[in-house]
């Protein structure tokens, strides 16, 4: 039992590191030391012989190696870690659906959605939290929240996913921006702006810079606070942000203009991920509620 207490700490250490990119906040997490959390880690790299981080004074960032490691261990991680407390854990309250959010895209859908679920099914609450991707898979497995609405990619082969929508993107200039006259703007001619994006957005961002195979594109920022506080610092000059179509159409903030953006990666998917051994029936009645208002949305077009 020593032995398994030491290995899962190890572990507890690997991963929390890997969820907040630095041993500090890895440390005030798991309320040890700092050289605490680094010892465990180091012990587990010589254990495996395999350097699981690249260290740097702004914190760890996984190796390919590690990338790869992570990969395939980390569910059989949670799993066991489920099960070790699983007798100390109340059961999940069965009339809450906790829903992660961590999308550019959806939001009109999603008010719908819920709304109308609400309207059929009043006795389910709903609770509705801003998520990184990588966190949030991490989250569905362990049944810390029960279903993700996200736009980026989803490699995770215990989950099931689903689109419901698509949107074209528009990006939100100052007034006076150099190409506020375009009719519409591409990912290369936005090389000299800053885009700033909420947390959870960050990663699908720069996964469609990726898809665009931009050689020259605008530098990501992830700013903390609400789209309110986006659209202020665009008004402020301090940079650009991104919206879906449907926003872009709904709201025009003062000293600033709309352009649509082109080219392969100027359409985000809405999407839903859950764990499908999750046995909660207002999952499942989320879901057809989803595909019907996704089918008549389909029939209106």
């Amino acid at each position: 039992m020593r032995d398994m207490n030491n290995a899962l700490r190890r572990l507890d250490c690997v991963f929390t590191a890997v969820d907040h990119g630095s041993l500090r906040q890895a440390a005030k997490i798991l309320r040890v030391r700092e050289s605490s959390v680094s010892r465990n880690i180091v012990a587990l790299e010589q254990h495996l012989d395999v350097q699981l981080f690249h260290r740097h004074v702004h914190g760890v960032r996984l190796t390919q190696a590690g990338q790869a490691w992570v990969a395939t261990t980390r569910r059989h991680y949670e799993g066991l870690k489920d099960a070790l407390t699983a007798e100390r854990t109340p059961r999940r309250d069965t009339r809450t659906l906790r829903i992660g959010l961590s999308a550019l895209a959806g939001r009109k859908f999603l008010t719908g959605l819920i709304r109308r679920f609400g309207e059929l099914y009043p006795d389910v609450g709903v609770n509705i939290e801003d998520i990184q991707h990588e966190r949030a898979m991490s989250a569905l497995r362990r049944r810390q929240i029960d279903i993700v609405f996200t736009s980026a990619i989803v490699s995770d082969t215990a989950c099931a996913s689903e689109t419901f929508d698509r949107e074209r993107l528009f990006v939100l200039l100052p007034a006076d921006h150099p190409l506020g006259q375009r009719p519409s703007v591409t990912w290369a001619e936005l090389a000299r702006d800053r885009l700033l994006v909420s947390p959870s957005g960050e990663g699908h961002v720069r996964g469609l810079l990726a898809a665009e195979n931009c050689t020259a594109g605008p530098s990501v920022q992830a700013c903390a606070g609400s789209d309110a506080t986006l659209i202020l610092k665009v008004q402020l000059r301090q940079g650009v942000t991104l919206a879906e179509e449907s926003v872009a159409r709904s709201i025009a903030p003062d000293f600033t203009i709309w352009k649509s953006l082109e080219g392969l990666a100027s359409v985000t998917q809405f999407k839903a991920v859950w764990l499908e051994s999750n046995p909660k029936r207002a999952l499942l009645r989320l879901l057809a509620t989803a595909r019907k208002r996704a089918d008549s949305a389909l029939v209106q077009a």
